[in-house]
């Protein structure tokens, strides 16, 4: 996975000046033309040198009080383009203006919630390192969303506000999984404002997205896109992906991690997470946007910050089995199966929830050829879980992460040697590898 790396912008400023600083003068263009011409035989270099005269100027671009200025006065004689186009009818014109509208509009409620958040390691008297990312105010409490990875290894935080005034953070709480940490600031509630989180449920691709944050560290800035894809998954430290990610086309770029994708209301509908991207050049060396951004779903920022908020830590349920969604219609005869539909169960993990509840796995040393791969014969088909029908396994992982919690008893039906039956799962809590 390429993930948002973090890093201060001031050097891409610099760097963009000194770019532009090369780029020749109209004025200095035209002579080189002319020169080119003149250096030409024939009736073009003669006619194209007789048009010129002294009737009119071209100057510079305007510059600096104070700075040398040139100009070279010429006429040229330009042949005619056609006629001028139809402006935009009012009409028309007056769509664009509510458009913009309602952007400038979103963007003067919503910026003076999204902060930039500087990590630095070390002391304050010997930093050793550092990293610069983005979040947004929660509530009027102080509390503020962000990334885990912004703050990750972090010996302190600092938040500056839309109007240039910081604060000092602790971190609450975080989790990698998820990638979320939920930080708290002290300041008087009259000074802050909130954003609040939207139903990713209700997302739909194609919908118009806004990104504020504080790309390559130039604060305040806001892109536009579209939802591109829905029910991404991004890979995590641990064996278990992050799931039902948002992608986007919206520019999100190092710096951005922690800020809020919004919806053209304003709410927010996930966290910039991560960028997918073949440019690793970029800017300073660091990853730019290639129209692939990745972002977790607010209703699981809204989960994962109610357990930091109230634990410091979230708990992740877990049944302890590696299942498939193989087709069972054409290849449960292959592994011996009597049955075509529900969730196959390639392994359950020794110890686990599963193991202990008698759910099983197949024989490893008694395998088939399905898809290219070798499955295991001789496992148990989930048909329900907890009372409901299972048609795949990410189905099933929702049911799991959204409808239970560590402790709870489960019953499970199964399909084994020919016949149903039901088992009671205790679910475990997720390992953190």
């Amino acid at each position: 996975m390429n993930k948002t790396k973090l890093v201060a912008g001031m050097a891409v400023v610099a760097a963009f000046t000194m770019a532009c600083s090369y780029l020749p003068s109209p004025a200095a263009l035209l002579r080189q033309a002319l020169n080119r011409s003149a250096a030409r035989s024939g009736p073009v270099a003669a006619a194209t040198k007789a048009a010129v005269s002294e009737s009119a100027q071209v100057p510079e671009p305007t510059r600096a009080s104070g700075a040398a200025t040139d100009a070279v006065a010429v006429s040229v004689n330009v042949p005619a383009l056609g006629p001028t186009p139809t402006a935009v009818p009012d009409t028309v014109r007056e769509k664009f203006d509510s458009e913009e509208q309602v952007l400038i509009n979103l963007y003067e409620r919503v910026n003076p919630a999204v902060v930039s958040i500087r990590a630095t390691t070390g002391s304050a008297d010997n930093p050793t390192g550092g990293g610069l990312g983005s979040g947004f105010v929660i509530d009027m409490a102080g509390y503020i969303v962000t990334n885990n990875h912004v703050v990750a290894g972090a010996d302190a935080l600092q938040v500056v506000f839309a109007d240039g005034t910081m604060a000092d953070a602790k971190v609450i709480g975080t989790d990698a999984f998820s990638d979320l940490a939920l930080i708290k600031v002290n300041r008087p509630a009259d000074s802050l404002a909130a954003l609040e989180l939207a139903d990713s449920d209700q997302v739909k691709v194609g919908q118009r997205v806004i990104a504020i944050g504080n790309p390559f560290g130039l604060e305040g800035t806001m892109t536009l896109g579209i939802v591109s894809a829905l029910g991404r998954s991004l890979p995590t430290e641990s064996r278990f992906a992050n799931r039902h990610i948002i992608q986007t086309d919206a520019a999100i770029n190092p710096g951005n991690s922690g800020g809020p994708l919004l919806d053209s209301r304003g709410k927010v509908i996930g966290v910039n997470t991560a960028i997918r991207t073949n440019n690793d050049a970029g800017v300073n060396g660091q990853p730019s946007n290639s129209g692939i951004g990745f972002v977790v779903p607010s209703n699981t920022v809204r989960r994962v910050i109610a357990q930091l908020r109230e634990n410091g830590r979230v708990q992740y349920p877990y049944l302890g089995a590696t299942m498939s969604s193989i087709d069972l219609k054409t290849v449960g005869d292959k592994l011996g199966l009597k049955i075509d539909h529900g969730i196959y169960i390639v392994e359950v993990v020794s110890g686990g929830p599963a193991e202990k509840a008698g759910l099983r796995g197949g024989d490893l040393e008694n395998t088939v050829a399905v898809d290219g791969q070798r499955v295991p014969k001789g496992g148990d088909v989930i048909l329900e879980f907890n009372g409901k029908p299972v048609a795949s396994s990410d189905q099933l992982l929702d049911m799991i992460v959204d409808g239970t919690q560590p402790g709870d008893s489960v019953d499970v039906k199964i399909w084994r040697a020919g016949k149903e039956q039901t088992l009671t799962v205790k679910i475990g809590e997720r390992p953190k590898q």
